[in-house]
């Protein structure tokens, strides 16, 4: 008999309490396989650059346990795990004028000269530019060659794909998949961007107020939605393609969420001492009332 492959990603009970004691994450529960490719869902503030940032080693939680290829990030040096998120674009050091050819070469541009020249083409860098006198949506393809250079087992992307146009998305998403499809890798990509995105991903993670709602095979999850009807407004047999139905799924979703969330100012803040009496006194806590009561659960 085969062993069992080890998940690429896997979180067992994973709680984060920012430091005003405001629960960020809560019970998190994950298992993605090699291969895969995750695209994560919910609205602003769900949880969803915490998760990864927690995932990439960059924010440290006490509670829960985490494994990257079967090792703990926290414990132990994990290789090949690349997190690309937003505030790199902000960073003073990539506004200095500064040669694209030097940036790429103090990242290690010259070790995989093969793959640093096929992301340049993808992503359409120009090597005459200066990272001072680019746009935004240039500034984020480079960003985008400096840390898809070195071959990586797991891909954690955070809005990065916000300032691209839609053609050079459209084949970074096309490189990400074949790197999927030819190795021993995984992806997790939050965006709120799904146009072309409708056979992207492999498994899909709806998150919602800190947990994680939702979470399967992305065949299976449509068909799921597709099969109860989804929105009518828009899948039907005669209007239905599958970039619509990703659309509306993700719609349908954070209408929900939004509806069990509520307004804003009426939203009262879990604090992780609400969470601790409660369990010393045997209670349901904020949030597991919150989701008994909502969701049904």
């Amino acid at each position: 008999m085969a062993e069992q492959q080890i998940p690429a990603i896997e979180v067992d009970n994973l709680t984060y309490v920012f430091p005003n004691s405001v629960v960020g994450l809560l019970d998190v529960k994950i298992s993605l396989p090699q291969r895969s490719r995750t695209l994560l869902v919910g609205a602003n503030g769900a949880g969803k650059s915490t998760l990864l940032r927690i995932l990439a080693g960059k924010t440290l939680a006490k509670r829960g346990t985490i494994r990257i290829n079967g090792v703990d990030p926290f414990r132990s040096a994990v290789p090949g795990v690349t997190y690309l998120g937003t505030e790199w674009a902000a960073n003073p050091v990539v506004r200095h004028d500064m040669p694209v050819p030097v940036l790429l070469a103090s990242v290690g541009g010259d070790m995989f000269p093969e793959r640093r020249d096929e992301l340049i083409d993808i992503l359409d860098v120009d090597l005459g530019w200066h990272m001072h006198a680019v746009s935004d949506g240039e500034r984020r393809r480079v960003q985008l060659v400096m840390g898809l250079l070195r071959p990586w087992t797991t891909l954690l992307l955070d809005e990065v794909t916000v300032d691209l146009d839609v053609l050079v998305r459209a084949r970074l998403l096309d490189f990400l998949e074949r790197e999927t499809a030819t190795r021993d890798c995984a992806i997790v990509y939050a965006t709120h961007i799904f146009d072309g995105l409708s056979d992207w991903p492999s498994h899909i993670a709806h998150i919602h107020m800190g947990r994680v709602i939702d979470i399967g095979k992305a065949a299976a999850i449509m068909a799921d939605f597709i099969g109860t009807g989804g929105d009518k407004r828009v899948v039907n047999s005669e209007s239905y393609n599958h970039n619509s139905g990703l659309l509306m799924l993700a719609l349908k979703w954070l209408k929900d969420d939004l509806a069990d969330r509520g307004k804003r100012e009426d939203v009262k803040k879990v604090k992780w001492e609400d969470i601790s009496q409660q369990e010393k006194t045997g209670g349901l806590t904020p949030f597991e009332t919150y989701f008994k009561v909502s969701r049904g659960r």
